[in-house]
C-alpha cells in the first residue's frame, strides 16, 4: 500500500483593504498592515512598548511606514509581530490603500534606503557628550552666580536664565534620547532617557513617550495628535475645524479673540501651571514609580542645592520663574512648527504627505539650531524620527529635491515669522469660526 500523503499545510487566509480598514478598533477588534502582512493587534495594544494609542491610530490602516519610521531593532520585532500575524492582503489588493501617493511614498522609501546606506541614521557620540556637557555647566554657572555675587535682583535673574537654558536643552536632549536617536539599542537610550528627563528636568520619560509618539504617528490630526486636542476647549485651530465649530454654533472660549489670549494662558502657563502638577499625577496614576523616583532625585537636589541660599521663599519663586521662562521658550519652538499648519482629522494620508502638511522648518543657523534643538528641522524630524539631529541638514537638500519633483509643499522660513505665523493663524481661525458662527 502507497503511504499517505503528507497533509497540505493551510495557505494564508486573505484579506482586503476593506475588511481591514472595518477594523479600526470602533467594535474593539483592531488589525493593521505592515508590508502586505495582516495582524490582529486588539489585545497586543495594552502591552506595546510605545503605548496603546500610537498603534491604535492605525488600527484599520497600513503602519508599514511609521513601522518603519519607529524602530530601530526591526528584526527583533518582527519576531512578537509573528504571533499577532494573522494573513495578509489578497493578491488583488494593492500594495497601498487608494487614496496615498503611490509614487511619492516608493520615492521615499528610495529615499530611506540611501539615508541608511549614507549612514545619516547613526550618531556622532561626541556630539551628543558635548551636548550633555554644555548643559551641565549651565547648571553649576547657574548656582555658582548666586553664592559668589549674592541673591540680589541681577544675579537671581541671571541664575534663573541660566536654569532655564538648562530647563530647555535638557529637554531638547531627552528628545534625541527618547526617539532612540544617540545609541544602536534601545536599552541605552531609554536609560539616559530617564535620567535627563527624571534628573535634569524633573518629570516623567514615559510621559513624554506616551504624548510624543502620538504626535509623531498623527500630526495635527485631531483626537490622534495630543498637541492639537486644546481645540476647541480653549483654541479653534485650522481652518476645516474651525468652520465646522462655528456651523455647529459651539462657543467654548472667544476664540475670535484666541490669538490676544493666547499669550496669556499659552506660553507663559502650560509648564507652571498645568504640566508641573500633571507629571505627578501621571505617574501615580500609571504606578510608574521608576519614573517618580529619578524625578525626587531632580528635586531634592535643586532643593539641597538652592534652600541654603535662598531660603524656602525665595527658593520657590526661583523654581516658579524658571518654569515661566522655561515654558515661553518651550510652546514657541514647538508651535512654531506646526500651529500655522493643515490641522484636520485624519484623512489616512500617506506617511510623507501627512508629515509635510502638518510640518514646517525654520532656516537653519548657528542659533536657530541651538535654541530650538535642531527642531528647526521639523519636516526632515519627522520623516527620520530615529536620526540624529547633527544630520538634518545632511538629508534636507534631498527632501526638498523629493518634494519639488512631486509638487509637494516644503515650507521653511525666518525664526520670527515663525513665531508671528502662530498668532496670524490662530487670528485666521478664530475668525473663520465667527464668521460661520455667524452665518450659517
Amino acid at each position: 500500500m502507497a503511504p499517505e500523503s503528507p497533509a497540505q499545510a493551510p495557505g494564508p487566509r486573505y484579506f482586503t483593504w476593506d475588511e481591514v480598514a472595518q477594523r479600526s478598533g470602533r467594535e474593539k477588534e483592531k488589525w493593521l498592515v505592515i508590508d502586505r502582512k495582516v495582524y490582529d493587534i486588539s489585545e497586543f495594544v495594552r502591552r506595546h512598548p510605545g503605548g496603546s494609542r500610537v498603534i491604535s491610530h492605525y488600527a484599520g490602516q497600513d503602519a508599514s511606514e511609521p513601522f518603519a519610521a519607529f524602530h530601530i531593532n526591526q528584526g527583533l520585532v518582527r519576531k512578537y509581530l509573528n504571533t499577532l500575524l494573522i494573513g495578509e492582503l489578497a493578491p488583488d489588493q494593492p500594495t497601498l490603500e487608494p487614496n496615498k501617493n503611490k509614487a511619492l511614498l516608493e520615492e521615499f522609501r528610495e529615499l530611506r534606503a540611501n539615508v541608511e546606506r549614507m549612514g545619516l541614521l547613526k550618531a556622532n557620540p561626541v556630539f551628543f557628550l558635548l551636548h550633555l556637557l554644555h548643559i551641565l555647566l549651565m547648571d553649576v554657572a547657574a548656582w555658582l552666580t548666586l553664592w559668589f555675587f549674592g541673591t540680589s535682583l541681577v544675579p537671581f535673574l541671571l541664575c534663573a536664565v541660566l536654569l532655564s537654558a538648562v530647563q530647555a536643552q535638557a529637554g531638547w536632549l531627552q528628545h534625541d534620547f527618547g526617539h532612540l536617536s544617540v545609541f544602536p539599542t534601545p536599552a541605552w537610550n531609554h536609560l539616559l532617557h530617564q535620567f535627563v528627563m527624571g534628573q535634569l528636568k524633573g518629570a516623567p520619560a514615559s510621559w513624554w513617550n506616551h504624548l510624543h509618539f502620538q504626535h509623531h504617528a498623527k500630526p495635527n490630526c485631531f483626537r490622534k495628535d495630543p498637541d492639537v486636542n486644546m481645540h476647541p476647549l480653549f483654541f479653534a485651530l485650522g481652518k476645516v475645524l474651525s468652520v465646522e465649530l462655528g456651523k455647529q454654533k459651539k462657543k467654548y472660549m472667544p476664540y475670535n479673540h484666541q490669538h490676544k489670549y493666547f499669550f496669556l494662558i499659552g506660553p507663559p502657563a502650560l509648564l507652571p501651571l498645568y504640566f508641573q502638577w500633571y507629571i505627578f499625577y501621571f505617574v501615580v496614576q500609571r504606578k510608574k514609580w521608576v519614573d517618580l523616583a529619578w524625578m525626587l532625585t531632580f528635586y531634592v537636589r535643586i532643593s539641597f542645592t538652592y534652600i541654603p541660599l535662598l531660603g524656602v521663599s525665595g527658593f520657590l519663586g526661583l523654581f516658579l520663574l524658571v518654569r515661566f521662562l522655561e515654558s515661553n521658550w518651550f510652546v514657541w519652538v514647538t508651535q512654531m512648527n506646526h500651529i500655522p499648519m493643515h490641522i484636520d482629522r485624519d484623512q489616512n494620508k500617506d506617511w510623507v504627505s501627512l508629515q509635510l502638511q502638518a510640518t514646517c522648518n525654520v532656516h537653519k543657523s548657528a542659533f536657530n539650531d541651538w535654541f530650538s534643538g535642531h527642531l528647526n528641522f521639523q519636516i526632515e524630524h519627522h520623516l527620520f524620527p530615529t536620526m540624529p539631529r547633527h544630520n538634518y541638514h545632511k538629508v534636507a537638500p534631498l527632501v526638498q529635491s523629493l518634494c519639488a519633483k512631486h509638487g509637494v509643499t516644503y515650507t521653511s522660513k525666518p525664526l520670527f515669522v515663525a513665531f508671528a505665523d502662530i498668532v496670524h493663524s490662530l487670528r485666521e481661525s478664530g475668525q473663520l469660526w465667527l464668521d460661520a458662527y455667524l452665518h450659517q
